[in-house]
């Protein structure tokens, strides 16, 4: 939730989908561990990273160079969408260039959060 509400002090609501709220024809409810056909698929690029020397010394990591910057990127979900896949690192660059794409095909897009972190 920090992600999702950290721009607005911490506070937000947000409705749950419908499906979790009513019970299906069977009187059934949803099942996150379900096997479910592919609802759509998400695409993402990541294209590069700046503004790292800015929060950090240009010795803070390593006293003769740079760091070696990789991106993590991934899913957070039911468990069928659950996933994380990563760039390849980046050697001694503040401004890392990694114009990479990674393709997550999700069953329940609803309940799915990309998540983000550069190491």
């Amino acid at each position: 939730m920090h992600g999702m509400f950290k721009a607005n002090g911490g506070c937000g609501y947000v409705k749950k989908p419908d499906f979790l709220l009513k019970l299906g024809s069977n009187n059934e409810v949803f099942d996150p561990r379900a096997t479910l056909p592919v609802k759509t698929t998400l695409k993402v690029t990541v294209y590069m990273g700046e503004g790292w020397h800015l929060d950090f010394r240009p010795t803070h990591f390593d006293p003769y160079s740079p760091p070696d910057f990789y991106t993590r990127v991934g899913i957070a979900g039911v468990p069928a969408d659950t996933v994380m896949k990563k760039t390849k690192p980046i050697e001694d660059n503040w401004v890392p260039v990694w114009n990479e794409e990674f393709e997550f095909p999700l069953t329940v897009p609803e309940l799915a959060l990309l998540r983000i972190e550069v190491h």
